[in-house]
């Protein structure tokens, strides 16, 4: 059986990072990704928001990692000649009823470290937006957008320039778990047995599953998983009017139907969210009717017939529908008790923002793993 010190199971954006951490710090790292490259789902079917830390609960992980990882995200794009741009961000408020709830986003933003909200009236949101209509508006200045595959093709290239490897359609199928390390077995195209000190499960939507298939893992500690789908929608035939990302007051479940942008300026709207039970990344046309009654609260202008099917993309949830939003989850020896095993369940959104952050977090969670 041949042995590596450090394998990262899943090569999306947080792996990636994960992988470049360990490297960096003189690891040995091997790189097992069941598809046929990097960030083949939900690293690459999402809004590519840097997003500022606003609504996460105070002293969450994910606030935590948010709001660091924006720093960090930032600083690592302009050294590293990524495409992003600082756009920053309107919260929009369209009845007196969410006007009212403004403050309070305004307050739990400050309780995670962001302190540049401002609060506008409608005038002088509309003087930014012409095109919006709201009732009051929160400014959000360190909101933004980046390229994000070409953020992960640096991210890969710092991990291999340190030495680690990267093995595509090579699927972690199960293993089993020891004092004397984890015995790995590998599918794909090359079938194998690896046995690793280290095992960093960032699988995902599939990280459930596979700490399942590890022999010795405890099942009670494996969260059951819940897809949240978010469908997206394009403009067609028309250019949006805005030069700022524009976000509803959220609703349960998630941030509603807001517009992004990518760097081109090209429109984008969604996610909204559709429970699913299986992946499935097509986009029913018949979503748009809800589409437009949401945008059009906030931008009443918007065309019949200029809303085309986008992308999806899907959440790895680990509570179910009407629970109360989940944090994180980086799971090490002092939760499941298994040596050498680092567990991530339920990164979503801002992950992306947080995964300079989050690899750091789990350099210090596998460092008490041994």
């Amino acid at each position: 059986m041949e042995s590596v010190e450090c394998v990262v199971a899943g090569a999306g954006v947080v792996g990636l990072a994960v992988a470049r951490a360990l490297a960096l710090a003189g690891r040995e790292v091997l790189v097992l990704e069941a598809a046929e490259g990097i960030g083949t789902e939900t690293s690459s079917r999402n809004s590519e928001v840097i997003h500022a830390g606003i609504y996460y609960a105070p002293g969450s992980l994910m606030a935590r990692t948010c709001v660091a990882g924006k720093r960090m995200l930032y600083a690592y794009c302009a050294e590293r000649g990524i495409p992003h741009r600082n756009c920053g961000k309107l919260i929009v408020a369209t009845s007196e009823e969410e006007a009212g709830r403004l403050e309070a986003i305004r307050a739990r933003a400050a309780a995670n470290g962001v302190d540049d909200l401002r609060l506008t009236a409608a005038a002088e949101a509309r003087a930014m937006e012409p095109a919006l209509r709201c009732t009051a508006a929160l400014l959000s200045p360190s909101t933004g957008i980046v390229d994000s595959h070409a953020f992960m093709l640096a991210l890969q290239g710092d991990a291999e320039g340190a030495g680690a490897v990267f093995a595509f359609r090579a699927p972690v199928e199960g293993g089993r778990v020891g004092e004397d390390g984890i015995a790995l077995r590998v599918g794909g195209t090359e079938p194998m047995a690896l046995r690793c000190r280290l095992l960093v499960n960032c699988a995902g939507l599939h990280a459930p599953r596979l700490a399942r298939a590890l022999e010795g893992m405890p099942a009670a500690q494996v969260p059951r998983e819940y897809f949240a789908k978010g469908n997206y929608f394009t403009l067609s035939g028309v250019r949006a009017p805005f030069s700022r990302l524009i976000y509803p007051v959220p609703v349960p479940g998630g941030l509603g139907t807001h517009l992004t942008l990518d760097l081109a300026g090209q429109a984008r709207f969604g996610p909204d969210v559709e429970w699913v039970e299986r992946l499935d990344y097509a986009v029913d046309p018949r979503r748009a009717e809800s589409f437009y009654a949401a945008i059009r609260r906030w931008w009443p202008e918007l065309p019949d017939g200029a809303l085309q099917p986008g992308y999806a993309g899907i959440r790895p949830k680990i509570v179910p529908p009407g629970a109360p939003p989940q944090d994180f989850v980086v799971q090490g020896r002092a939760a499941h008790g298994v040596p050498g095993l680092v567990n991530l369940f339920g990164i979503e959104s801002p992950g992306l923002t947080a995964s300079l952050a989050l690899a750091e977090h789990v350099l210090r969670v596998a460092a008490a793993a041994r």
